[in-house]
């Protein structure tokens, strides 16, 4: 890990008692265990109308943008809408491209009320391919909203556990242009080769 490692998270949930804004604070909560400083996108305080070509980006977008270039690792959040991530979520990644997406390293987690959130982790890992971000191969999705969170709090153990390990990837691959040597001493130390 660099020194400074920043991770940003952006939460595309609008909800007072998010699960995923939960979710998000167990990952980011270990990436600064890790040693990373970290931040929280909340798009409850940021003003992102619907993209519309013809208009100028709000002052918002500029801000968002910024962020996201200046973070090492990014993680994505999002509930779980229709089979799809969410709509403020998308309006987010609309205003932003290459720039802020392009060789960072992206970390995925979903949240579901019902069943497990793969096609909204699938459509967000498409996103992220066209934007060529590096995608992380661990994602985490958190099935049953209801039973795994409370008091705003992720108590299922082996999701906190799997969203805790999500949070230290961020850290650990921060920086592709690392990711090879990172990736060889971690095999080495695994395997002894």
């Amino acid at each position: 890990m660099e020194p400074d490692t920043h991770v940003v998270a952006l939460c595309g949930s609008l909800r007072d008692e998010s699960g995923t804004r939960a979710a998000l604070g167990t990952a980011l909560d270990a990436a600064e265990a890790a040693g990373a400083v970290t931040t929280l996108v909340d798009l409850r305080t940021y003003d992102l109308p619907l993209v519309d070509a013809d208009e100028a980006s709000p002052a918002d977008a500029e801000s968002l943008r910024r962020t996201l270039r200046d973070a090492d690792a990014i993680l994505l959040g999002t509930p779980m809408y229709h089979g799809s991530y969410s709509s403020p979520l998308k309006t987010a990644l609309d205003y932003c491209g290459f720039e802020e997406f392009e060789d960072k390293t992206v970390g995925l987690l979903a949240v579901s009320g019902g069943r497990f959130p793969t096609s909204a982790l699938e459509h967000l890992r498409s996103v992220c391919r066209a934007l060529n971000a590096w995608t992380l191969p661990l994602e985490v999705g958190v099935s049953d909203a209801d039973s795994s969170f409370a008091d705003g709090e992720l108590t299922d153990p082996a999701a906190a556990e799997r969203v805790r390990r999500l949070g230290e990837h961020l850290v650990l691959f921060a920086g592709v242009e690392q990711y090879p040597e990172v990736a060889s001493a971690t095999i080495e130390s695994v395997t002894g080769f």
